[in-house]
Parts: structure tokens; sequence; C-alpha cells
């Protein structure tokens, strides 16, 4: 029962947040195009990767769908630099990621996740351009998509709900529903400051050489974060999780050696790293510099009974399973790949 507690409190506190940055997410992705967003890149220019990160942040693309987007901006001729740029700051931020931060823990983590994934895409696109990583991309044979043609056409507001509560939260349904029920296990069954002990130098190695190979989206990271900070971890160690984690992980390092080359790849996960490293240290400071207690939302009492909240709650519940049957369930059960002739 305790746990059933703490997974509605979870659900109640992340659900009117994710609701209304999905629909933002919606919006963005409706209005944005790939091509506005290849105008404003610039060049190989340290210009063009600030824009770059800086536009990548508040986009609602997760590591799996950044893969395409950043592959079609290389090849449309952005450099490594920008690439890189958007290629970070994408998902380790995004405005569902952001709201959701804003949910479950405080306002100066709110603030301060969204600033170090701009920092760490910006540093990470520099370097690209310092060590002048730039190759001559693959040739490949233009393909034709089977399913193109034949599609109805929809209202933008109808497209903006559609990509929202339909192709977004599908993207990130399994990852989002394992962060929140390792976020409710962590919260009831670890004991309280089981972290003070194992919270140094060698703690925010660990999380590193971690959150490289594996991916966790950056929604489904905060939950398990803000478990993690209750339990003792330092806010700062937990943002070392919550940049790594989104940012990188093998799969997506193995199809971007292809287009951006090795020593690329190389360079884009040392600065990941040594950034969020360094970032870790800077936040652990302002916690203490400006004596701001560890008071994250979901440790305080929350009113059960609210009509709104618990609404909003079940309307986000049943969008998660919505989407998590039709994009996990249901093709593991036909034991077949989703496919366009599926």
């Amino acid at each position: 029962m305790e746990f059933i507690n703490a997974l509605w409190k979870f659900l109640m506190l992340s659900a009117p947040y994710l609701l209304f940055g999905l629909l933002f997410a919606g919006i963005i992705h409706q209005f944005v195009s790939v091509e506005t967003i290849k105008k404003w890149f610039g060049g190989n220019k340290v210009s063009g990767v600030a824009k770059a990160s800086l536009i990548g942040v508040p986009l609602p693309l997760c590591s799996c769908s950044v893969i395409p987007a950043a592959v079609t901006l290389k090849k449309n001729g952005a450099s490594n630099g920008a690439t890189s740029g958007f290629l970070i700051s994408t998902p380790e931020s995004g405005v569902d990621s952001i709201m959701v931060t804003y949910g479950m823990m405080d306002p100066l983590m709110t603030v301060v996740r969204p600033i170090a994934a701009f920092l760490s895409a910006f540093i990470a696109g520099v370097m690209q351009i310092f060590f002048k990583t730039d190759i001559p991309l693959p040739e490949e044979e233009e393909k034709k998509s089977c399913c193109a043609g034949g599609k109805k056409k929809e209202s933008a507001a109808a497209k903006v709900v559609k990509f929202a509560y339909v192709d977004l939260l599908e993207d990130i349904a399994l990852w989002l529903t394992f962060g929140i029920l390792v976020g409710a296990l962590v919260d009831v069954f670890v004991p309280a400051d089981i972290f003070t002990q194992f919270d140094g130098f060698a703690a925010r190695i660990a999380f590193i050489l971690i959150g490289v190979p594996v991916y966790i989206c950056a929604s489904a990271s905060t939950p398990i974060a803000a478990s993690l900070i209750l339990k003792g971890l330092s806010p700062g160690t937990a943002l070392i999780m919550l940049l790594v984690g989104p940012a990188t992980n093998i799969s997506n390092l193995l199809v971007l050696q292809k287009y951006m080359g090795k020593k690329a790849v190389v360079i884009n996960v040392i600065a990941i790293s040594v950034t969020a490293l360094f970032l870790s240290f800077v936040v652990d400071w302002l916690y203490e510099f400006l004596a701001i207690p560890v008071n994250f939302k979901i440790t305080q009492e929350h009113d059960h009974a609210n009509i709104i909240m618990n609404i909003l709650t079940w309307i986000f519940v049943a969008l998660l399973l919505k989407a998590l049957v039709k994009k996990e369930i249901i093709p593991r059960l036909k034991n077949e790949r989703k496919g366009c002739g599926a």
C-alpha cells in the first residue's frame, strides 16, 4: 500500500506538468521545422554552435528521436560543431522535462538544468570547431519512403495534439514509466540517507561511467534523480545523471560516428562528462552558498482529494497506458517489428 501511495504521489506531481509540457512540445514541433532550424545554425562558427545549443534546449526530442533530426541537419550542411550542440542539448532538456523538474524538485534545479544542458552542448560544439573534426559525409542511395502519400489532411491543432499525446508520448512512454516506478521504489524501499557516505568524487565518476553507455530519457530520469537526492545524494551528483544519461548511449554513438567521425564522438563524450562533473560541484556550491534546503515537492504533503489534480492524473495515466499498449505491448505480443508495411 505504501508503494501504491508513493506511485500515485509521483504521478500526481508529474501528470499536470507533463500534460502541459507535451502540449507545448507539440506546438514547437508543429511550427518549428528542421528546415527552419537548419537556417539558424550559421555554418561552422561559434555563433552557429550557440544557436544550435540554445534551440535544442526546449525542443521535445528524446535521444532516439534526435538522431534522425541531427543526421538530417548534418546532411544539409550543418557543421559537427552545430550538430553536436543540437544533438546534446535537445535530449538533455525539453519543455516536458523542465516542467517535470519544476513539479518534482525546486526552482533552482528547474533553472539550472536547462542552463547546464546549454553549456555542455555549447562546450562540446566549440571543441568540435577547435579540433576541426568535420569529415566528408558517406555517400548513400536516396531512399523513397513507403509511407509517403495517401495521408489525410489534418488541422494544425490536430497535428499538435497528435504529436504531443501520441507520437512523443509513445517515444518516451516506456522510459517514463520506468522512471516513475523506480522513483517510487526508491522513495519507499531505499533507506534514508543511504547516499550520505557515497557522495564524493568517486560517486560522481561512477554516475558518469554508468550514464555514458546507458540511456534514459530526460523526463524519466527526473523522478529517479529526485528520489536519490532525498536519500542523501547531492543535487550536483544527481545533475550528472540528468545530463549524461539522456545525451549518450552506445547505439546512438555508433550511428553518429558514421556521419561525424570517431574523433567527434569521443570529443562529445569527453565534453559532456567533464562539463557535467564541473557543473555538479557548481550546483552543490550554489545550494550551500544560497543556503537553500533540499525541500523538494515530493517530500511535501499533497491533497489527494484535489479533484482537478486527480482528473489530470487519470487522463495522463490513460494516455500513458494507451501509448505503452500500442508501442510496447502489442508489437511484442505479435513478435514482429513495427514498420511501414506492418
